[in-house]
């Protein structure tokens, strides 16, 4: 049994937390919010008073929290309290610079570091079958991995310190893109007379496949399991994939890389977010090309 500091207990940290419990892994964790503290001592995790009282004595800190910021606040905080050799592993969805900053603080310190980025959405969390992007030394990677493994369908080694975050970065780009071309797609065909299911035929067995079509196609029918047939509740919240793409754009930025197609996606969710749209899944941009006449 391992002793498992967990901070952020949140949509996804929260059933991230329980899995590893049911594994028989000792989980002590912290959360700002009264909700996800109850839901997660209510499945069996022990509950920390803080951040550093989760920390303290662990064999393994993990942290899933919402930006860059409160990663690197989080690991300052409580670098004193973590014990040398210990394993800290990040799952949340961060800036390149504040991953590598949270890497550097571990290493101050002697423990070891992996930046673990997750696909998957909650009901990945909760079934445990999450798609893990993971970045560190080898030594690193190889403790992480049956850490992990309780929460996983797949971990994918990426490379070094910050290559998990580098991954998750350019994987959620092609998301938001393909599913925009989707949903335009999808709202064009029916404009044309196809059915959607009939659409759906052709394109899930063609050359214009896609996760965006085969498992969360974006209208009502052909996946059942899709948000869209459920009034489009997340799922992935557009205010994530704005802060995502967000993500992207800073990354095209420090390199230099040209992703004019990024950039277009970035610019169409914050309009639908803006809109009022910021809890509706991802997947409910379709909504854009519902409401638009071409000019």
């Amino acid at each position: 049994m391992t002793t498992i500091g967990f901070i952020g207990l949140g949509n996804m940290g929260g059933p991230m937390a329980v899995n590893l419990v049911k594994a028989g892994h000792k989980v002590i964790g912290f959360d700002l919010s009264p909700d996800a503290i109850a839901a997660a001592k209510g499945a069996g995790c022990e509950i920390a008073g803080s951040a550093i009282e989760a920390a303290t004595g662990a064999d393994v800190v993990i942290t899933m929290l919402p930006a860059g910021k409160h990663v690197v606040s989080v690991y300052n905080e409580i670098k004193d309290s973590v014990k040398p050799g210990a394993l800290m592993i990040d799952c949340s969805t961060i800036d390149i610079a504040s991953a590598q900053s949270a890497h550097d603080i571990a290493s101050e310190i002697g423990a070891l570091s992996v930046d673990a980025p997750v696909s998957g959405g909650t009901m990945g969390a909760i079934n445990g079958t999450l798609a893990f992007m993971a970045g560190g030394t080898d030594e690193a990677l190889t403790a992480a991995e049956p850490i992990l493994e309780p929460m996983a369908g797949r971990v994918v080694r990426c490379g070094d310190g910050t290559a998990g975050q580098a991954a998750k970065v350019c994987n959620n780009m092609i998301l938001a893109i393909t599913m925009i071309g989707t949903g335009e797609a999808f709202e064009m065909g029916k404009r044309l007379g196809l059915t959607d299911q009939a659409l759906f035929d052709v394109v899930s067995t063609a050359s214009g496949q896609s996760w965006s079509t085969t498992t969360y196609c974006p209208v009502p029918g052909p996946v059942p399991t899709s948000p869209a047939n459920n009034d489009y509740k997340p799922g992935f919240a557009t205010d994530l994939m704005v802060k995502d793409l967000g993500l992207s754009q800073e990354a095209a930025e420090m390199t230099g890389a040209y992703t004019p197609l990024g950039e277009k996606a970035t610019q169409l969710y914050r309009e639908f977010a803006e809109q009022g749209h910021g809890e509706v899944d991802f997947s409910g941009i379709i909504k854009i090309m519902q409401a638009a006449e071409k000019k």
